[in-house]
């Protein structure tokens, strides 16, 4: 669930502020989606995007179907299954994100990575065949001896300004000490498949409930990710940046549990932090960019109520794909085993902006 800015298109803690609650953007009108794709075998959860650089029309959706017998499964824009891509039996992949470019053989080699959380793996595939290239899976959160510590949830890739590809990974529970995510360098192993090499722990954790989500802006270089039922929390994906905390936001307004972020990209750095408001079908919609005073304060623009039902993972993208989708793509997951895929300029409305569309 994070924001790649592709080559097509060139493809002390600080407490941010939300608006007053009497004064928040609350929409009534309930958006609904203009593509339900269909069904997947047992439990839909996390959608992630790979934009086809020649022709985006002809770009595919990874979403999870999180059960011990799960997928991978893989749509078209229209929602339709791709069944020679779908990658089955997996033991309930969880969450799903992709990055482009990682060097496999001297091949630049786009990927999809999910979590396995029966198996304590990552398991990664190269795009868009959807073919292997990870041995089999592997191995996270080795030595981890708590209850829940290994099994496995958030993933969110990092690629920064020098093409170095991380893995930032969460679990269903951990310490609360500061060290809640652990980061992997993504390189090959040498006979054309990935190896994961630690690189640092981070991340405060609250212990109220979980994290699951994590989102990362590539551009900007920072990584975000809920910490269910206290608010969402913001550091430097850049290991070399330290582990101090730079926000914590999205505090309060939110009905049940703060799940799915993504961010829609209005240029190379302002935008819009989306943040799922799970119970309540609705997303908060926040300032990816900050204020002049603290790039740090995220202030909230709007609420926006939709049709997808207890919506957990969610993805966002913005560049235009088709005639349908002419300024991004906003993908929700719904409780009926579905994904919803909703036109960026019916979430925006008219109090947020949209990239030039087609």
């Amino acid at each position: 669930m994070n924001f790649k800015f592709v080559p097509l298109i060139a493809l002390g803690i600080v407490a941010c502020k939300s608006l007053p609650k009497q004064s928040r953007n609350t929409t009534t009108e309930i958006v609904a989606p203009v593509v339900v794709t269909d069904s997947v075998k047992k439990d839909s959860d996390d959608p992630a995007v790979w934009i086809n650089p020649s022709d985006p029309a002809k770009s595919l959706i990874i979403g999870t179907d999180k059960d011990q017998d799960g997928a991978l499964y893989v749509f078209d824009l229209k929602g339709k299954v791709q069944e020679d891509k779908v990658v089955r039996g997996l033991q309930r992949p969880n969450n799903v994100d992709i990055e482009y470019g990682l060097k496999l053989k001297g091949v630049s080699t786009d990927i999809a990575v999910t979590t396995e959380r029966f198996t304590h793996q990552l398991r990664i595939y190269s795009l868009p065949d959807m073919r292997p290239v990870d041995n089999g899976g592997i191995p996270v959160f080795e030595n981890e001896t708590g209850e829940g510590f290994r099994d496995l949830m958030g993933i969110a890739l990092y690629k920064n300004s020098e093409g170095t590809i991380y893995a930032i990974v969460g679990r269903k529970t951990g310490p609360t000490s500061g060290d809640y995510l652990w980061q992997y360098l993504l390189s090959d192993d040498g006979t054309g498949n990935v190896k994961a090499t630690l690189v640092r722990k981070f991340g405060q954790y609250s212990g109220k409930k979980e994290i699951e989500s994590i989102a990362v802006d590539d551009e900007l270089g920072y990584v975000y990710y809920s910490d269910e039922g206290v608010g969402v929390r913001k550091y430097y994906a850049d290991p070399s940046k330290g582990n101090e905390q730079l926000a914590l936001f999205a505090t309060t307004g939110f009905t049940e549990d703060h799940e799915g972020i993504s961010i829609y990209q209005l240029s190379k750095t302002k935008g819009y932090i989306l943040v799922s408001d799970q119970g309540a079908d609705q997303f908060h919609i926040f300032m990816r960019e900050g204020t002049k005073q603290n790039p740090h304060e995220h202030t909230l623009l709007k609420v926006v109520k939709v049709k997808a039902h207890q919506s957990d993972g969610s993805e966002t993208v913005a560049i235009p794909f088709n005639n349908v989708f002419r300024k991004g793509l906003f993908i929700a997951m719904s409780d009926d085993r579905t994904f919803h895929l909703y036109r960026w300029e019916d979430i925006a409305g008219k109090e947020l902006k949209s990239i030039k569309g087609k």
